[in-house]
């Protein structure tokens, strides 16, 4: 059911933006698979270069996992969604996808004024969701970021479990010296040794 509401939206948008859908025609018959967490979706590109729902047994072209965050970054930083992203498959196929999906325009704001009804105050009412889900997505990843550098810190240095870069610069700048010390002094003993052999 949200597939098939994501697709209507993602048709529409092709549909209003010629260039799009003429970039997608010459794949007609290839299937992508879009995976997000547990849920995936496989989808096939028809003639006029739009989507639809494939087969769940057809075999894809493209496999594209979006990133765990994905919601939080279509809402406030749509560019970096394709960057997390991991796409395999048919070189082609994914640049092609990527190109459309970076560059396709979806008016939110808009939409949400439309779902919102003809009230004078839809317009008005829009923006401030958008708004407020944009910094719900920003609070998101900077609570991640924090998690993570907390995180970071507690396993450097209340509970040593991993090692900071200088700590390991250090570790190999000393596994160097201890090599060279090791050299020079098998250097040593192989003089020590040649010298007593000469006296006997």
């Amino acid at each position: 059911m949200i597939a098939a509401a994501g697709l209507r939206l993602v048709n529409r948008l092709l549909g209003a933006e010629r260039w799009a859908s003429a970039r997608l025609a010459p794949f007609a018959g290839q299937v992508a698979r879009i995976e997000y967490r547990n849920w995936s979706v496989a989808v096939v590109v028809d003639a006029a270069g739009l989507l639809t729902e494939a087969a769940n047994d057809a075999i894809p072209l493209v496999t594209l996992r979006l990133p765990d965050d994905a919601p939080a970054r279509l809402l406030g930083d749509r560019e970096s969604l394709f960057g997390a992203a991991r796409i395999s498959g048919s070189a082609e196929f994914a640049e092609a996808l990527a190109f459309v999906a970076r560059n396709l325009r979806w008016d939110i704001e808009d939409d949400l004024a439309q779902l919102l009804g003809a009230s004078p105050f839809a317009d008005i009412a829009a923006r401030r969701l958008l708004a407020a889900g944009r910094q719900f997505g920003a609070w998101q990843r900077d609570a991640a970021q924090r998690g993570a550098r907390n995180l970071s810190e507690y396993l450097l240095f209340e509970r040593p479990t991993i090692s900071t870069r200088e700590d390991l610069r250090a570790f190999c700048s000393d596994v160097d010296q201890l090599r060279d010390d090791c050299a020079r002094l098998e250097k040593r003993l192989q003089r020590i040794e040649l010298t007593r052999s000469l006296r006997r």
